[in-house]
């Protein structure tokens, strides 16, 4: 059994098919299923159970990755140790986030961050769900409530603030908002209630109103609805300035106060290197946050 076997098994793991795994790796998926077949015989066990909806690991394959991911950060860090140079960050690192940190913040301070790193490099994962470090879908992840189970470390970011908005136009054209009440009588934007992943993202029941006329579970395109002036919704604050055309409704009766959580692997306090970037990453967002929000 060799590294690059071992290489083959993650990557099969962490997408759970072999055609993900094999256009992260450009392997033909019939050459990467070949490949699989044999370190199973060559280990003398099942490391996948096969399905129609894909490879989920076995009971051995489950013991296999956890010695695999041990060995693949200790190789990581040692490659990232020899290419340091002056005390710069430098390899990848993955971070997965929900939608509006995603597009809202992370691209500016991810820049920043590689600007003063010129080694560094930087993926973003933008979904609306729970990622699983396990599983290294992500080499830490922000979240919007701290995780109460999994090996994990959970460290607070900073607060965020959000308001309902529309735009004026909107606001001209229908009937006058003047307490929460009248909420009801308009079109809400907001998410799809069945794919809300989060308790702490469900602010409709805070506004009063459980109706959602348009609905995604994606905020940037809840942002573009509300920016065409389709509706009333719940915006973050830090998101106004990329929509100069909407305007807070209610600003004084409703105003929610939500938190951005970092969490990573229990495992890599150990890493020198990703705890460094997790500090200026959070460093960095809550900066950014701060100045959006007082825009």
């Amino acid at each position: 059994m060799n590294w690059d076997d071992i290489r083959l098994f993650l990557a099969v793991a962490r997408a759970e098919s072999l055609t993900g795994a094999g256009k992260a790796l450009r392997l033909d998926p019939a050459t990467l299923g070949r490949r699989i077949a044999r370190l199973e015989e060559t280990l003398g066990t099942a490391l996948f159970v096969r399905s129609p909806r894909g490879y989920g690991l076995s009971e051995a394959g489950e013991r296999l990755m956890a010695r695999a991911i041990h060995a693949e950060q200790a190789l990581q860090e040692g490659a990232e140790e020899l290419r340091e140079q002056e005390g710069q960050l430098t390899g990848s690192v993955r971070v997965g986030a929900p939608d509006g940190v995603a597009n809202f913040l992370l691209p500016q301070v991810t820049a920043a961050l590689c600007d003063a790193n010129p080694g560094l490099e930087v993926q973003i994962v933008a979904q609306p769900r729970v990622f699983n470090l396990s599983r290294r879908e992500a080499d830490m992840a922000i979240a919007v409530s701290p995780p109460k189970t999994g090996r994990l470390t959970v460290q607070k970011i900073t607060d965020y603030h959000l308001h309902l908005a529309a735009t004026r136009s909107y606001l001209q054209q229908h009937p006058p908002i003047r307490e929460l009440a009248d909420v009801a009588g308009h079109r809400i934007v907001g998410y799809i209630p069945d794919l809300i992943f989060d308790s702490e993202l469900d602010y409709l029941s805070e506004v009063g109103t459980a109706r959602v006329t348009l609905a995604s579970n994606s905020v940037v395109v809840q942002l573009n609805w509300l920016r065409t002036g389709a509706g009333l919704g719940i915006v973050h604050d830090f998101a106004m300035p990329f929509a100069p055309g909407l305007v807070k409704v209610l600003p004084d009766r409703l105003a929610l106060r939500r938190s951005f959580y970092l969490v990573r692997h229990g495992d890599d306090r150990r890493n020198a290197r990703l705890s460094r970037f997790a500090g200026l990453l959070a460093e960095g967002v809550r900066a950014e946050l701060a100045r959006l929000e007082a825009l």
